[in-house]
């Protein structure tokens, strides 16, 4: 996801007419993680619950929320029904476990207590934390609706291209949310969608971020960048420094690659332009949700 070269200037955009982004031809970057397993130590198989769901429809999922804080937001933001809390019988009193029942009373969301092993039968993710809510799927938001001016400001969206660990997936969209991303694009396929894994790390980010599944990532950004928005693709083996590209006020959509590979050939053919995060330590790669949180960071302080 970060490379150790940087080059000077910003997107080209003769890029828009046919010709290349400055830097020359960009290497395929690697986001330098390991997968991380969702309870215990097995991989995470095709038919689990946090398996990718590119190919069961364009749902964008979330119907299943555990943790504390994730379920807690969910009650607060308010944006999608909950038909019923679950709660682990013999948890310690906190606050946070007060304030859930408070709001479950308010928005009237019926909570039922079940026995501590029936509980943790039935939790998706290693660490539920006791609590548990069935709630009705995220709303999927038009990508055209996404390229428009929101809130009075430019488009600032955020496109993953074969993130499939729900822990990294999880903390980029917290990330996004804090950072004031405007939309969040899914590809159909190779893609961990609002998986409860993906929904728990998010820390209730996916109650307030406007989300989209896209059949195909290419096709999608051809649309963003008609639409008048700069692409800018994440990849460790660009020579182009993110840190010296001038987005100043421009609609911007950062494209992050997958864990392994970074961006697919035919992403970073598409984008504007292909750019790395400068490394001065001794590794050679950082985890894609670090890098993530950075380059967000910095088309946020050009905002």
């Amino acid at each position: 996801m970060s490379g150790r070269r940087s080059g000077q200037g910003g997107p080209n955009r003769n890029r828009r007419a046919g010709g290349k982004p400055s830097g020359g031809r960009p290497g395929a970057g690697r986001a330098g993680t390991g997968r991380q397993r969702e309870r215990g130590s097995t991989p995470t198989r095709p038919d689990s619950p946090d398996a990718p769901k590119g190919g069961q429809g364009k749902g964008l999922g979330g119907d299943h929320v555990e943790g504390r804080q994730a379920v807690r937001e969910l009650l607060l933001a308010g944006t999608r029904p909950v038909r019923e809390i679950l709660m682990s019988a013999g948890m310690d009193t906190a606050p946070i476990l007060e304030d859930i029942v408070a709001l479950a009373d308010e928005t009237r969301t019926p909570i039922r207590e079940i026995g501590r092993s029936k509980f943790d039968t039935m939790a998706r993710t290693e660490s539920s934390q006791g609590v548990m809510a069935n709630a009705a799927p995220v709303p999927s938001i038009g990508l055209n609706e996404l390229v428009r001016s929101h809130n009075g400001k430019p488009p600032f969206l955020l496109a993953l291209d074969g993130v499939t660990d729900p822990g990294n997936v999880g903390a980029i969209l917290r990330t996004a949310e804090c950072a004031g991303v405007t939309g969040v694009i899914f590809p159909k396929h190779r893609a961990a969608h609002l998986t409860p894994t993906v929904t728990k790390s998010s820390q209730g980010a996916i109650e307030h971020l406007r989300m989209t599944v896209v059949g195909g990532l290419p096709a999608a950004l051809t649309k963003i960048i008609e639409a008048g928005i700069w692409t800018v693709g994440l990849d460790g083996g660009s020579e182009q420094s993110l840190l010296d590209l001038n987005l100043a006020g421009e609609p911007t959509c950062l494209v992050l690659g997958s864990e392994g590979q970074g961006l697919s050939r035919l992403v970073r053919d598409r984008v504007d332009v292909v750019a790395s995060l400068p490394l001065h330590g001794v590794l050679g790669s950082l985890n894609v949700g670090a890098a993530g949180a950075v380059a967000m960071y910095e088309v946020a302080r050009h905002r």
